[in-house]
């Protein structure tokens, strides 16, 4: 298993895990057109746009096995004034979940978290009937702070949860 930084060559696997999960996941929250004939052409445009040339607190992580994308996260330090560095996305391959491979993942990203924004907090946006997701963000300890709705681009209005963790070490540990 190799984990590495992402690199534009990678923006179509990250693309395709990506809209596997979304497809996989998020029927009945996501519009069914979109998650059928969309969500990849959506998130190729989302990926090859980020990679092209990267923001500075942009960081995005991969773990492969043999040249098959297993999971990756993406996280922006320092992107909310209050709340801190945003995970973005997180997502492992349906077939590799409850391998403990999105804790490696949310451990190797907050390494860089820490060095550039060790000041800041941590939080994450779920989707409200994302339900094993918010039970893996509550049982790490994650503090359930905000609800909001999110313009998804499917055109539905989504209901979220924003969790929160003071420290990215606090979320390491929580993790760990």
């Amino acid at each position: 298993m190799e984990i590495r930084a992402a690199e534009y060559r990678d923006y179509e696997n990250i693309a395709k895990l990506h809209a596997l999960s979304w497809r996989t996941h998020y029927h009945g929250i996501l519009g069914e057109e979109y998650l059928e004939n969309e969500v990849l052409e959506d998130r190729l445009l989302i990926w090859q746009t980020r990679l092209t040339n990267p923001p500075f607190n942009q960081h995005i992580v991969l773990i492969e096995e043999q040249d098959e994308l297993l999971g990756f996260i993406c996280v922006f330090g320092n992107h909310d004034f209050d709340k801190g560095t945003i995970i973005e996305s997180l997502h492992v391959a349906p077939k590799h979940r409850g391998k403990g491979l999105g804790k490696l993942l949310i451990q190797e990203a907050l390494k860089w978290v820490d060095h550039y924004f060790a000041d800041s907090g941590v939080y994450i946006e779920v989707m409200e009937e994302n339900h094993q997701a918010v039970d893996f963000y509550d049982h790490i300890g994650g503090i359930h702070q905000l609800e909001r709705a999110w313009k998804a681009p499917c055109g539905h209005t989504i209901p979220e949860f924003i969790y929160t963790w003071e420290t990215p070490k606090q979320l390491a540990e929580a993790v760990h």
